[in-house]
């Protein structure tokens, strides 16, 4: 197997699904002539036309209402959004069409449409272009949010998200899109929407993360495991909306101790309705309180501040000794 960069396997699906089905179409600003502003659409204009890869003007709204239309019309759009923080341009088309058009139609008519965009800091941008937003779109009915951590399971997961039939929100988390590399298989393969994967099992502890702040999760709990001989489950949650609680409260009940890692701001967030279920569903097993690592309740900073807002692999390794030693 050939190893892949997030940004590679991206492209892979894209051009693996318009190959497949002639409907899989691929629109958004400079998706075309410039492959894209990371590169995720490189080729695809050479390989499959104007017709199929277009360069749409700079209006998120026009996008998205394009996008609603063509999926409306029997064709599956793949639109993105150049950065996530100019995504709220698009909100009115999407909550008020995209995800309620299932619901309002009473199922006769659904949306097979991706809104890829990346997300999350870490990569010294300027304002708009480091949020961490995945609840925003995760708390409107109707839309499925995936936010993949990894070149295999981000090419896996469009692939799923491409044919699904109703609308999905994709966050690439641009940290990890060049960060390192994997294998990835030439053949197909597809992940299910909605499922979390459990990618380390262990006894003592549940850590939880998902995106790009699964490195961190990754690095810190080897490091505690090896500093103290304790044994660590990790979960990547993979897809925001629908949440897996089932995995992750099934943990909970099995470690008796849980953190959770989220770039995003802390209230509000996706660390908070985990924290919820797990009270909800798996309070008495807990030997501790759930502990969430998260950035803080600000506008997201500068790069030259960046390191201060997201968690990183000490301040994980931290919170993980805190919730072993309560």
């Amino acid at each position: 197997m050939a190893k892949l960069n997030m940004v590679q396997a991206i492209n892979m699906a894209l051009k693996q699904e318009m190959a497949t089905d002639k409907n899989v179409l691929v629109l958004g600003q400079d998706v075309g002539q410039d492959g894209g502003v990371f590169r995720l659409t490189d080729g695809l204009l050479e390989e499959y036309g104007k017709e199929r890869v277009i360069d749409t003007p700079l209006a998120e709204s026009g996008i998205i209402g394009t996008s609603i239309g063509m999926a409306m019309a029997g064709l599956r759009p793949v639109c993105e959004m150049q950065f996530s923080g100019f995504s709220y341009l698009m909100m009115g088309q999407f909550e008020a069409h995209a995800t309620r058009m299932r619901s309002r139609t009473h199922g006769q008519v659904t949306l097979p449409m991706v809104i890829r965009m990346p997300y999350g800091g870490g990569v010294r941008a300027l304002e708009h272009h480091s949020e961490s937003r995945e609840a925003t779109y995760a708390h409107l009915p109707g839309s499925k949010v995936v936010t993949p951590s990894s070149p295999r399971n981000a090419r896996a997961l469009l692939v799923a998200a491409i044919r699904d039939p109703d609308p999905v929100v994709f966050m690439e988390p641009k940290h990890s899109y060049r960060a390192f590399r994997e294998e990835v298989p030439e053949q197909e393969e597809v992940m299910p929407i909605g499922k979390a994967q459990v990618v380390q099992e262990g006894t003592d502890l549940t850590l939880i993360s998902w995106g790009a702040m699964m490195r961190q999760t990754l690095k810190a709990a080897a490091q505690v495991e090896k500093a103290r001989g304790t044994s660590i489950e990790i979960i990547d949650l993979l897809t925001i909306s629908p949440l897996d609680g089932d995995t992750f409260v099934e943990s909970v009940k099995k470690t008796g101790r849980c953190v959770v890692v989220q770039e995003a701001p802390r209230s509000y967030g996706v660390s908070s309705e985990i924290v919820a279920r797990i009270n909800d569903h798996a309070l008495m097993y807990l030997e501790a309180p759930v502990k969430r690592l998260t950035a803080y309740d600000v506008v997201t900073p500068y790069f030259g501040r960046e390191k201060s807002y997201i968690p990183t692999v000490s301040s994980v390794v931290r919170g993980i000794e805190e919730t072993l030693d309560f």
